[in-house]
């Protein structure tokens, strides 16, 4: 297929609840679509970049000088056989992982659609619906916290996930553990600690956590290794995995027992693919990650941990726990096993909504051949 078309829009969406985690307390999230074209048909992906380098080093502004300066003209006018090759393509690009999953995506999408496939099929996957949970952010207080899990394990979340900090960890998940103590829970500490904070980690210990997302610096593996060899409890590594190399060089020492995979983070559905096959080779079981994706992001979720080794329910929770109005459809609606229904349409199964699009976008870029 050769590219004929990329289109690039910047847009903006108010959270439902405002979400707090160590890096700070966010009320919308800006990010930027784009849309490929060839022979007819189009395909959409989401870049997960944040409004700032909270997260990850990139953001929406360094994503959209980077799509729009060196991904799309490298995509521009070129013929592509299958979507892995665009992985090839963007060697000379270090880095940026976030910008080229974007474009990658949408590509996986284009040419399920084109060949009136599922994008489930092409990845290979085969659940029908895929187990899932809840991210719950830091709040003002214990009680607000308790409020807002109460109102997930009431809609029939059965797995949740705490952000902590230091000052806002062990006394939480304690009080949350009291309340449902057959809950499937677990804490995501998006780096915010240091191996000398070990004591926390072995009071956590007493909870009986699925997991520890993250606990120490957001580009280390040596001093998880030291961390893990302590705790009971496994420690899932997210943000030290940028690549199938990264999780490889973690698994080889022990720095981790789970692995959280996104989708941007590590560059695309192809490295995602490679870091499941990866750690499923390991017997190492893998979850997949949210970024508070819009329903166009959340099916390519959906779609990747339909994978066998997704063993963990996701971060990919229903619509409704994000935006007041997605800017694609058709809804994703939590069934009563906490679990979504995998799409099964053409591509990711998404129709986007132009009129929604241009009703929330601050900046359109159009390359055509």
């Amino acid at each position: 297929m050769k590219i004929e078309r990329i289109e690039m829009h910047q847009l903006s969406l108010q959270y439902v609840f405002p979400f707090e985690t160590s890096f700070g307390r966010e009320t919308q999230r800006e990010f930027i679509l784009v849309a490929v074209s060839a022979d007819g048909v189009t395909g959409w992906g989401e870049c997960v970049a944040g409004a700032g380098p909270w997260y990850a080093y990139e953001t929406v502004g360094t994503a959209w000088h980077v799509l729009e300066s060196f991904l799309a003209p490298a995509l521009m006018g070129k013929q592509i056989e299958e979507p892995a090759e665009i992985v090839g393509r963007f060697d000379r690009v270090r880095g940026h992982a976030m910008a080229r999953a974007c474009l990658e995506n949408a590509l996986w999408d284009l040419f399920a659609r084109a060949r009136e496939e599922s994008l489930v099929e092409m990845l290979g996957g085969a659940r029908k619906r895929v187990a899932v949970g809840v991210s719950v952010g830091i709040e003002a207080t214990l009680d607000a916290l308790l409020e807002r899990v109460a109102l997930h394990v009431d809609e029939g979340y059965e797995r949740v996930k705490l952000k902590i900090k230091p000052g806002w960890d062990a006394k939480v998940v304690r009080a949350v553990r009291e309340l449902w103590p057959d809950l499937s829970l677990q804490v995501d500490a998006n780096s915010a600690y240091q191996l000398d904070d070990v004591a926390i980690f072995h009071e956590l210990d007493e909870f009986d956590l699925l997991l520890i997302e993250q606990p120490l610096h957001y580009e280390d593996i040596v001093d998880h290794a030291k961390l893990q060899a302590q705790v009971r409890t496994p420690i899932c590594l997210d943000e030290s995995i940028h690549s199938p190399d990264h999780a490889r060089w973690a698994l080889d020492i022990d720095a981790c027992k789970i692995i959280n995979i996104k989708v941007g983070r590590v560059g695309g559905l192809t490295a995602a693919r490679q870091i499941h096959d990866l750690c499923a080779e390991r017997g190492v079981p893998v979850w997949c990650g949210g970024m508070m994706e819009t329903n166009v992001g959340r099916a390519v979720n959906v779609a990747l941990a339909a994978l066998p080794n997704f063993t963990l329910p996701g971060d990919i929770s229903a619509s409704a726990r994000y935006f007041h109005q997605d800017i694609a459809g058709p809804d994703f609606v939590l069934n009563p096993d906490s679990t979504l229904d995998v799409p099964v349409g053409s591509g990711n199964g998404m129709t986007v909504d132009m009129e929604r699009v241009a009703a929330v976008r601050s900046a359109l870029r159009v390359f055509s051949w």
